[in-house]
């Protein structure tokens, strides 16, 4: 239980807040590539503020905050200039580092246009998304992480959530919700809807376990049937500090990242890679994303798939989880645990330090330690229970997919009984 000082504190995004200061240390999704290839300026809130993202045709990308120094009108309705982004009022023209290089209304006040500046971010692209960073400078290096720049066949699933990231996070230290929101429920809903819940979420869980390393906490659990040498203990998989979680299984590999746009809208994103066993190259000339559906018409939350039962879970808490009146129990250790990490960085950065997880240092690659043998199911089965009754379910590209699952785990039959 928290007080309601400690939870305003906790589920802060904005500027000058606790929180916030150590959330602007670190890069965020904003856009995916294919947007700014339709059309190279696109108006995108983070962290409560809203900023224009933009690319220029030499491939170049900016971002800047919204509102144009002058006299405030939107730069997120810009022209995109081959040195930066031109205001659609006055003209005033802002580069990649905010210097304000043009205003053709003042042209004999040179000094003028040197004392304007916009707060200029970082942004790159990296595996079909563009990242942007709007903290302090230096910026730090944007983490490469393996889900990013593997080789694999790619899809991103999406959605826009009405609640606060930190309740989301909190999901990704609490194994226990899996046998029971996943299991059980998916069962009953299963029953009703007129299909077969996928019996390995429905294991029961005999041990859990957080072990706390350098880029957030590495959660493990033993299910029925299983030990501690099983990859669910030995090896478990990450909460990457302080909005992703990185999953996998099957040959699958995905990155959740949970983006704070502002304090009650997260912006839930399922990078995944289809990278199994035996794959074979798959040329994919852009990386489809989808929007996953929330609700049904009616209004009520679409729970008959795997991460539709999370949102549920996740949003039916309300905007912002009154934390003032839980119950915490012993199994909401990796919780307690998450919250303890998240006071302790704002401590950090509070001194001037660099939070959890910044990287300086360039790099091609960052492995995070993540299980192969999902809840012990067997890879291509749990491969294709993910494609069925998950978010991949969705995807514009599911047949092909399938496919690869499929092909690569024929490949290494064959592999196999030849080697036999």
């Amino acid at each position: 239980m928290l007080t309601a000082e400690q939870n305003e504190q906790l589920t802060q995004v904005e500027a000058g807040t606790p929180m916030g200061e150590v959330l602007r240390r670190y890069w965020y999704p904003v856009a995916f590539t294919r947007e700014l290839e339709e059309f190279p300026v696109k108006r995108v809130e983070l962290l409560g503020d809203f900023f224009a993202l933009w690319k220029s045709p030499s491939g170049r990308y900016g971002i800047v905050p919204e509102a144009c120094p002058h006299r405030k009108a939107s730069l997120a309705y810009g022209v995109v200039e081959p040195d930066g982004i031109r205001c659609p009022y006055h003209g005033w023209v802002f580069d990649t580092d905010g210097a304000c290089t043009s205003q053709p209304a003042e042209r004999d006040n040179t000094q003028f246009q040197e004392r304007v500046r916009a707060q200029a971010g970082k942004v790159e692209e990296m595996g079909g998304l563009v990242w942007a960073y709007v903290g302090p400078s230096p910026a730090p290096e944007l983490p490469r992480f393996d889900t990013y720049v593997m080789d694999g066949y790619r899809d991103i699933g999406w959605a826009d959530l009405p609640c606060n990231y930190v309740q989301i996070m909190e999901n990704a230290v609490d194994p226990h919700h899996v046998e029971f929101l996943h299991g059980r429920y998916f069962e009953f809903v299963g029953k009703h809807e007129g299909f077969t819940a996928p019996a390995s979420f429905g294991k029961e869980h005999m041990k859990i376990g957080f072990t706390a390393f350098e880029w957030g906490i590495i959660k493990r659990r033993v299910l029925k049937g299983a030990t501690e040498e099983n990859d669910d203990w030995k090896v478990g998989h990450p909460l990457v500090f302080p909005y992703n979680m990185r999953v996998g299984g099957g040959g699958i590999h995905q990155m959740q990242i949970r983006v704070p746009v502002n304090r009650t809208t997260t912006r839930f994103i399922l990078y995944t890679v289809h990278s199994p066993d035996g794959y074979e190259h798959v040329e994919q000339p852009q990386i489809p994303d989808y929007e996953l559906p929330v609700f049904d018409k009616a209004g009520r939350h679409v729970t008959n798939y795997v991460e539709g039962q999370d949102m549920m879970a996740w949003v039916t808490q309300g905007a912002i989880t009154d934390r003032t009146t839980e119950h915490l129990g012993r199994s909401d250790i990796g919780v307690a645990m998450l919250r303890k990490m998240f006071r302790e960085q704002m401590d950090v950065v509070a001194r001037g330090e660099d939070p959890l997880g910044t990287i300086r240092e360039k790099h091609e690659r960052i492995d995070l330690p993540c299980e192969k043998d999902k809840f012990h199911a067997g890879g291509a089965q749990f491969a294709l229970d993910f494609c069925d009754m998950g978010s991949t379910r969705f995807s514009p590209v599911l047949d092909t997919i399938k496919k690869i699952h499929i092909s690569a785990a024929d490949k290494i039959a064959s592999e196999k009984a030849a080697a036999e």
